[in-house]
C-alpha cells in the first residue's frame, strides 16, 4: 500500500467515524426498543413507525432504536434493565408484569374479550391507569401504551385437535406466566414454559409435542416447517404493552414524555389494525405450506377454562373488564 493510500485510508476512517459519532450525537435521549417478534410481523411495522414518529415529533431530540429477534435479550431480562433505570423498553403481555401489579395478569387471561376493538377499551380505560400507575411507583416500570394487538393465539400442533380430550399429555409450549400456564393447563394440555426463540427447536428435537401463538408470530418463526395443524381456539386475545424505565421517562423533559406517550398510543393502533388486515393472508400462507388450519366449536375450551379466573382471583375483575370491553 503507498504513504497516499495509507493517509487516504485513515482520512476515510476518521471521516466515518466522525459522521458516526455526528448521528450519536444528534439526539439528547436515545431509547432502544427490544422485541422477540420479528421484522416481518406486522407489529413491528408499528414500532417502525414510532420510531419514526418519535424522531419527528421530538424534532430529532429523541431516538428510538429498534432490535427485533430478541436482540437485546429474553423479557424479563430487559424488563429488569429497565427497572434499574436503563434507557431500554420492551414489548410485553401482561402476565409478564403481574409479578409486580397483579391485575396485569388478567389482561392474558382466557376469552376476555373480542378482537382488537374489545380489549383496546380495557386498556384504555380508568381502570387500566390505576395499573399502570402502581406499575409506575411500586415496580419502577412505564407503560408507554398498552395497545399493542398481535393477535388471538391457536393451538399449534402435529396432531389433530379437536376438543380438550385430545390435549391429555401434550407437551404445550407456552409463556411462564401462572396465567399462561393456569390456561393451557385447564385447555387439557401439560405447560411447558420455553422463551420463543426455542420454540422451532423445541418443536423438531420433540423436547415439545405442541405450542400457541397468534398467526403472525407462527408465520415469522417459520413454524410452518414443524407443525401440521393450527386449530383455531382463539383462547388468548393477546394485547401486549410497550414498557420502558420509570426512572428514565421520568428524567425527561416533560414535552418528551408526553411525545413518547402519545406516539406510542398511536403506534400501537398501527400495529393492532395492521395485524387484524393481515390475518387472513397469514392464514392463506401457511395452507399454501402445508399446515391444515381447523376452525373448531370452541365452547368447550371456553367452558374448561372458566375456571382460571377463579384461580388467580380474577372472577371480579373479569366481569368488570369484560362490561368496560362491552361498552
Amino acid at each position: 500500500m503507498t504513504h497516499f493510500t495509507k493517509l487516504g485510508s485513515i482520512a476515510l476512517a476518521g471521516l466515518a467515524a466522525s459522521l458516526l459519532a455526528g448521528s450519536a450525537l444528534a439526539a439528547d435521549y436515545t431509547l432502544n426498543v427490544n422485541t422477540a417478534l420479528a421484522t416481518n410481523d406486522p407489529l413491528y411495522k408499528g414500532l417502525e413507525a414510532f420510531r419514526d414518529n418519535v424522531a419527528e415529533a421530538s424534532d430529532g431530540a429523541l431516538e428510538v432504536r429498534l432490535f427485533p429477534n430478541s436482540q437485546l435479550g429474553p423479557d424479563e431480562d430487559v424488563l429488569e434493565q429497565a427497572r434499574a433505570g436503563a434507557p431500554v423498553a420492551v414489548v410485553v403481555d401482561g402476565g409478564r408484569l403481574a409479578v409486580f401489579v397483579d391485575e396485569f395478569g388478567v389482561l392474558g387471561a382466557p376469552y376476555l374479550a373480542n378482537g382488537y376493538e374489545g380489549i383496546r377499551k380495557v386498556v384504555t380505560s380508568d381502570l387500566f391507569d390505576e395499573w399502570a400507575e402502581k406499575l409506575h411507583d411500586d415496580a419502577g416500570l412505564d407503560v408507554l401504551s398498552f395497545n399493542w394487538w398481535q393477535g388471538e393465539r391457536h393451538l399449534l400442533t402435529n396432531v389433530e385437535i379437536t376438543g380438550p380430550e385430545d390435549l391429555s399429555g401434550i407437551r404445550m409450549r407456552t409463556p411462564g406466566a401462572p396465567v399462561w400456564t393456569g390456561t393451557i393447563e385447564a385447555m387439557g394440555a401439560t405447560p411447558t414454559p420455553l422463551p420463543w426463540g426455542e420454540v422451532y427447536s423445541g418443536l423438531s428435537s420433540k423436547v415439545i409435542d405442541g405450542a400457541e401463538a397468534q398467526l403472525p408470530a407462527v408465520v415469522g418463526a417459520k413454524l410452518d416447517e414443524v407443525i401440521t395443524y393450527v386449530t383455531k381456539t382463539g383462547h388468548i386475545n393477546l394485547i401486549t404493552g410497550l414498557i420502558t424505565s420509570a426512572a428514565w421517562v421520568d428524567s425527561l423533559p416533560e414535552d418528551l414524555q408526553t411525545v413518547l406517550h402519545e406516539e406510542a398510543l398511536k403506534a400501537g393502533d398501527i400495529a393492532s389494525y395492521g395485524t387484524q388486515d393481515a390475518l387472513e393472508s397469514l392464514e392463506a400462507q401457511l395452507v399454501e405450506s402445508g399446515v391444515t388450519v381447523n376452525e373448531i366449536d370452541v365452547t368447550p375450551f371456553r367452558e374448561a377454562t372458566a375456571v382460571v379466573y377463579d384461580d388467580l382471583g380474577y372472577g371480579d375483575l373479569r366481569d368488570q373488564l369484560q362490561a368496560i370491553a362491552a361498552e
